[in-house]
């Protein structure tokens, strides 16, 4: 596959992935990760920091919407990337020196798109029940616990972890909209500090594939930065079940299909 046809696939699939997961609030880059080892063929452990690099470009324009609406600065948002920052440049070395092959990061892969794709499944049966009494607020110190977490494993897949922040700060009593540009943000920092750690491990271990692809990354990034404006523009004309359960059946097809492999 030539360069310009790499780019171009690239280029679609984060349009249609970001298109696709922005009305639901889950990032694209949780798909687009098995996408680029089985179609674009990215070698290990690359893979992972392409998948950062695609955060770091096509998250911009969404910032940009939510800073006319929140300050992007606050608590919350300080307490988030006082955990994911450490993480994500700790779970970087575990995927460099301990997960660096296909087969045990396809399991990785698999454990976690599978409770997505279920939780995205169920959430349409949960959507219609009775909305229970939320908890109480997290603490300061259980939230930047819950970065670190989620900072090693947007390390390891790639996906800055946003996507999984939202859900658990939300059930357990934090508005939507203090979380979801808080999170974002921290998604942003979080690629940019995992991808330098890339970057620099690549330097530091010559002749492995560490760095990049950035032809891939930045093509895919800017796909996924006009899907997700779509996308959010176009939210309230999708059926919004319809959407979450094709979701949720591709993350348990992709799921299944790596630990069969």
């Amino acid at each position: 596959m030539s360069t310009a046809e790499s780019a171009l696939i690239s280029f679609a699939a984060g349009l249609a992935l970001a298109l696709t997961a922005a009305p639901v609030g889950v990032s694209g880059a949780v798909f687009l990760l098995p996408f680029q080892m089985s179609v674009l063929q990215v070698p290990n452990p690359a893979v992972t920091p392409t998948n950062l690099l695609f955060n770091i470009v096509a998250i911009p324009g969404a910032l940009a919407r939510y800073r006319a609406k929140a300050r992007l600065g606050s608590p919350l948002t300080a307490l988030l990337l006082a955990g994911t920052v450490p993480g994500v440049i700790g779970g970087a070395v575990i995927r460099v020196f301990l997960i660096p092959g296909p087969r045990l990061f396809r399991l990785v892969v698999a454990l976690l798109l599978l409770p997505l794709g279920i939780r995205l499944c169920l959430s349409n049966r949960t959507r219609r029940r009775p909305r229970r009494r939320a908890p109480g607020e997290p603490s300061n110190r259980s939230v930047t616990a819950l970065a670190v977490v989620v900072g090693v494993v947007g390390g390891i897949y790639g996906i800055g972890g946003g996507s999984l922040l939202s859900p658990i700060l939300v059930a357990r009593g934090l508005p939507i909209p203090t979380v979801a540009p808080a999170a974002l943000t921290s998604t942003f920092v979080t690629s940019i500090a995992g991808a330098l750690t890339y970057a620099i491990l690549a330097v530091t271990h010559p002749g492995r594939d560490i760095a990049p692809d950035w032809v891939i990354g930045i093509a895919a990034g800017v796909g996924g930065l006009i899907g997700g404006y779509l996308g959010a523009r176009l939210q309230p004309l999708l059926p919004d079940p319809l959407l979450r359960t094709f979701l949720g059946v591709v993350a348990i097809a992709t799921a299944a299909l790596y630990v069969i492999r």
